[in-house]
């Protein structure tokens, strides 16, 4: 779990420098011990006996999904999410990123994820426009 906790805060910080770190680095750890991996499943990739990237997914929503910076464009990112697509029981995914990461919504829409929503970003703990995207499974 810290593995994961510390790949979440190096993705965000990578792909979003200015989006404001809420939280320290103990209560990323805290919030993936006792939230994340209990109520989500969580899967990982690893390369060379290092985590490389992760999806943390439960019915109807990808909660999580990063990839660590080093490793991007190798897929890893597409096979994570085609597992979820896989194991969904639900025929919707659905999942939220915020509006100016425009590589992450390039990569949701390249994924078969349409716009289902934007929002000024009230309900979220930065306070940052986001997206909700939204997957249905062909018939």
């Amino acid at each position: 779990m810290p593995s994961v906790a510390r790949l979440y805060r190096l993705a965000i910080s990578t792909a979003l420098p200015l989006l404001p770190a809420l939280h320290t680095p103990e209560e990323d750890r805290e919030h993936f011990c006792h939230t994340v991996f209990q109520q989500t499943s969580v899967w990982m990739v690893e390369l060379n006996q290092k985590l490389a990237g992760f999806i943390a997914f439960r019915p109807g929503w990808v909660d999580q999904l990063h990839v660590h910076p080093d490793h991007q464009g190798r897929k890893l990112g597409s096979r994570l999410l085609d597992l979820a697509k896989a194991r969904s029981a639900t025929p919707e995914l659905r999942l939220w990123t915020f509006q100016c990461n425009n590589p992450a919504r390039r990569f949701y829409a390249a994924h078969g994820f349409e716009v289902e929503r934007m929002t000024g970003g009230t309900d979220n703990e930065e306070k940052q426009p986001d997206v909700l995207y939204v997957w249905t499974r062909p018939s």
